[in-house]
């Protein structure tokens, strides 16, 4: 089994707070991580439909029931049981006393922040990162692989072809939340929006004119586009507001959570079929911003991550705000080192004060290097980007 980075940091906080919720989309781990780390909690799943009638119905007795501890899978179905657990932690002060999770991420968040303000610690689990895999049965020698077959964990268990796994995880899990969320009943033009983002990533968003492409209008498109962030399916990376005196793009990018997801609806059916696609560099970006971002968050850091363009001319693919410094990185896929691969960042340089050895460029190959314009990562090494 692998061991998640994160489930340390989750166990440090429920020896502190009487609350841990842990997030992240349907499929990522969550409820084989919380009962490996927490085997002697009660655990329910409000997917339950009896489990979900008696918190309901009596949250009271629901609470009653479960003993001190107790882990409580998919609380986003009964968001009024928090205010209950609320109740229940102020008066009977005990570390860890619940783990809750969900796979709605701003439902979620927004009943959390509500209730359990100062009661609770929250971690994003994200699908398997490659430093959690690298180093396992399941590593694979090629990032061509990992970004075909992307990170789920039921993939790798149980050694699945990916691809009509992630369709039917399409079909099953997002379509219905859509419904569930917006009651939308036109699935086919959702459907399309969704290949038509997939095809777009690493682009600026222009909901004008996917709305124009699907059918439909600029304010559903905007909608639609929430719901996939609330279910962890894609996330906006937003432009990094100082200018540096330079005219800059406003406007964010979309990328997937997990770039197999984004494979599958393309209609990729191979590495073969990647190394020819024409988004074979974009999806290599996608998936290298996505293990920077995992992590951090395995170790239960947020960070401030932007992309920088300056009108159009130079773009920084990732650059990570760390308070009293930044950290540009460049992402290109190819598996040999030009010269040109410097560009945006020896034009960032200047204008930001970024020192070289403090700037990255990580590339499709396996040297790592320190060059005067930047410290050079094969895309197995990025580890070494501070934290």
């Amino acid at each position: 089994m692998i061991q998640r980075i994160i489930g340390q940091k989750i166990i440090e906080a429920a020896q502190k707070m009487p609350v841990v919720a842990v997030t992240g989309p349907r499929q990522s781990g969550k409820s084989t991580l919380v009962q490996q780390i927490f085997p002697a909690y009660k655990y329910i799943n409000l997917e339950d439909i009896e489990q979900r009638q008696f918190a309901v119905h009596d949250p009271k007795g629901f609470l009653l029931n479960l003993g001190e501890k107790a882990i409580i899978d998919e609380i986003q179905h009964v968001p009024a049981l928090l205010s209950y657990i609320q109740v229940k932690v102020d008066r009977e002060k005990i570390a860890g006393q619940f783990i809750i999770s969900g796979s709605q991420n701003l439902l979620l968040m927004e009943s959390v922040s509500q209730s359990l303000a100062g009661r609770v610690s929250i971690f994003n689990l994200l699908p398997f990162s490659l430093e959690e895999i690298k180093d396992s049965s399941f590593a694979m020698s090629a990032y061509e692989d990992y970004i075909f077959k992307g990170f789920y964990p039921r993939i790798y268990d149980l050694e699945l072809d990916p691809t009509p796994w992630l369709l039917d995880y399409i079909q099953t899990y997002v379509e219905r939340d859509l419904r569930q969320v917006l009651n939308v009943s036109d699935l086919g033009a959702f459907r399309q929006f969704l290949e038509i983002c997939a095809g777009r990533i690493g682009q600026l968003v222009n909901l004008s004119e996917i709305g124009n492409l699907v059918g439909v209008s600029y304010q559903t498109i905007n909608k639609w586009l929430s719901v996939l962030q609330t279910s962890f399916i894609i996330y906006l990376l937003r432009p990094y507001h100082k200018n540096f005196n330079k005219r800059i793009v406003k406007t964010p990018k979309l990328y997937f959570y997990d770039t197999g997801l984004a494979c599958a609806l393309m209609n990729l059916k191979n590495t073969e079929d990647l190394n020819r696609h024409f988004a074979k560099g974009a999806l290599f970006e996608n998936f290298i911003i996505n293990e920077i971002l995992k992590n951090h968050l395995n170790r239960n850091l947020y960070p401030k991550a932007y992309f920088w363009n300056a009108a159009g001319a130079h773009e920084i693919d990732l650059l990570l705000d760390q308070g009293a410094s930044l950290v540009p990185v460049e992402i290109k896929s190819g598996r040999t080192i030009t010269s040109n691969y410097f560009d945006a960042l020896k034009y960032f340089q200047p204008l930001s004060g970024v020192q070289p050895e403090n700037s990255y460029l990580v590339y499709g190959g396996d040297e790592t290097q320190q060059r005067s314009q930047a410290t050079v990562l094969g895309w197995r090494h990025l580890g070494n980007i501070p934290l």
